[in-house]
């Protein structure tokens, strides 16, 4: 008969043959099946009925029965499913008491069940021995009051009962590793006798337990300056499961070049640096798998943590220099705005300039700010500004920016020219010769390039019998006087005039002042004698008297 029942074992593996009785009149069947030597007692090892093509109603109505060469029992025939596994093995131990010295034997039934066995299953237990005969022989097995097992009383050929342990509960190696009954055999005599015996029935666990995460969500902060090889955090799932079912390892569902795990302690470490103003936050999906290739899933959320490594930001976007001296209030000067890439209170900012300047600093929308000026500027007072504009955040410790600009104030002609004398004396021997340098009148002005440029010039004569062009001149650059003739003291001792003092500015501006030009008398004239009369002649008629102002001839 070909084998059907053939395991797949990796352990050296041991030919086992047994005779099936009852099943053929004609002679013996034999069936072939290989066990690893070291298979759990009570592993499934195959199904009988389907192997030798039969029913299961005729195994248990023909008696079959597992028998073996040395008679030990090392298989276990379940009649109502065809099923057949390794025999339930029976630990015989001795108890030694002392004072005074006492023996007792014991025994006790060790049986390995798997946690997913169905509902139904048998297990042939070790039957009792009784001497006796007739009624006073064994009549009947109990087991102690449980909730996963019942007695089933099987009785053979040769008139022997058998005890049967049937499960009536699933079993569950997670909540009762092990159960401990005991079996009792009673015999029919009056008074009646019994043996009884441990029953000691280990769950063996199935891998019917996937890990858990005690949380489906793990939140965890990072500073952003966090160094690389850093604890973050360490994440731990449970498999009820034991041995390799219940031994977890830890993955990522996906590669990260941030972050990395150790698959055995759950510890998620740093793996690169961390840049929050490039990622605020880190979603990573971990997995947990046992043993048995079942997993569990769940996720870490790093949220990044900003810190204060970012200083502040100034971008001009305009700025207009020279202004004009005589602008009004709040006219806009630069135009600028301020980041901070950070977040916070340290992307928050303070802006400033310092104080004392005819300057403020204006927020507008957003980060941008507005230069203006609070008061109109004066140019002969102060001509440049050297303005810093300081940008401070809100972090700890405090970051700042500075940028310099600098603003001048171009000139508006709004002063007049200023003469360094309101009238200027000036002496001239007479007889002098023509061009002459007489002296000079000289005015400043306190603007700027073409405004400053000053032009002179002689001004009308308040007597207009004056000859003013005829007696002098002004260079109108430098303010130099010159008699432009010799002049007479016999004919003129003095004279005035005004000059003036003109700014090329628009509109132009000018000033005035007086000059007063003294001739000083020279000995040109001999004396002569007015009486008595010389070659009789008369003397000519004075055109003065003393005492009088002598009148000038022009």
């Amino acid at each position: 008969m070909a084998i059907r029942g053939a395991l797949a074992l990796r352990k050296r593996q041991v030919l086992i043959l047994f005779v099936l009785l009852g099943l053929s009149q004609a002679g013996p069947e034999s069936v072939c099946y290989s066990v690893a030597e070291e298979t759990e007692i009570g592993s499934f090892v195959g199904n009988l009925a389907r192997d030798l093509g039969l029913g299961v109603e005729e195994l248990s109505s023909r008696e079959a029965r597992v028998v073996s060469d040395d008679n030990k029992k090392h298989l276990h025939l379940d009649l109502p499913t065809g099923d057949f596994s390794t025999e339930p093995c029976v630990l015989h131990f001795q108890v030694v008491l002392e004072n005074p010295l006492q023996f007792f034997r014991a025994e006790k039934i060790l049986i390995q069940i798997s946690e997913s066995t169905t509902i139904g299953t048998t297990f042939l237990m070790e039957s009792a021995q009784d001497l006796d005969i007739g009624r006073n022989s064994l009549q009947n097995y109990t087991v102690s009051p449980n909730s996963h097992f019942y007695i089933k009383i099987r009785d053979s050929s040769d008139g022997k009962i058998y005890p049967e342990l049937v499960l009536d509960r699933e079993l569950d190696h997670e909540h009762e590793p092990e159960l401990r009954l005991t079996l009792t055999a009673l015999d029919g005599g009056s008074p009646p006798r019994s043996g009884k015996t441990l029953v000691l029935i280990k769950v063996l666990d199935v891998n019917d337990n996937a890990p858990e995460f005690p949380q489906r969500l793990y939140e965890v902060q990072v500073l952003e300056d966090t160094p690389i090889g850093s604890w973050i955090i360490t994440i731990s799932a449970k498999d009820l499961d034991a041995g390799n079912y219940g031994k977890i390892s830890y993955t990522f569902l996906d590669i990260w070049k941030t972050f990395e795990i150790h698959p055995i302690s759950g510890e998620v470490h740093l793996k690169a640096l961390l840049d929050f103003e490039l990622t605020q936050s880190y979603t990573i999906n971990i997995q947990a798998i046992d043993g048995g290739s079942l997993l569990g899933k769940s996720t870490i959320l790093v949220r990044v943590v900003d810190v204060n490594d970012n200083p502040p930001e100034i971008v001009m976007t305009s700025l207009t220099s020279p202004i004009p001296e005589n602008s009004s209030p709040e006219m806009v000067v630069a135009v600028f705005s301020v980041r901070d890439q950070d977040s916070g209170d340290n992307g928050r900012m303070i802006c400033s300039i310092q104080d004392n300047l005819p300057f403020v600093l204006k927020p507008t929308f957003k980060n941008f700010y507005t230069l203006v000026t609070e008061r109109p500027l004066d140019r002969e007072s102060r001509a440049e500004y050297n303005i810093t504009i300081t940008v401070t955040d809100m972090g700890t410790p405090r970051l700042k920016t500075q940028h310099n600009i600098t603003v001048l104030v171009s000139d508006v002609n709004d002063n007049a020219p200023a003469f360094t004398q309101t009238s200027y004396t000036l002496w001239v021997r007479e007889n002098n010769s023509p061009a002459l340098h007489i002296g000079s009148v000289s005015a400043t002005d306190r603007d700027a390039g073409a405004n400053a440029q000053l032009t002179y010039s002689l001004l009308p004569p308040q007597d207009p019998h004056l000859p003013l062009a005829s007696l002098v001149s002004i260079n109108a650059d430098n303010g130099h006087l010159f008699a432009l003739r010799s002049l007479d003291y016999e004919a003129l001792q003095a004279f005035e005039f005004g000059v003036g003092a003109t700014d090329r500015g628009s509109p132009a501006l000018s000033s005035q002042a007086r000059v007063r030009v003294l001739v000083l008398d020279a000995n040109d004239n001999s004396p002569f004698v007015l009486y008595p009369l010389q070659n009789g002649s008369a003397p000519p008629a004075p055109s003065w008297c003393p005492g009088r102002p002598r009148r000038a001839t022009w």
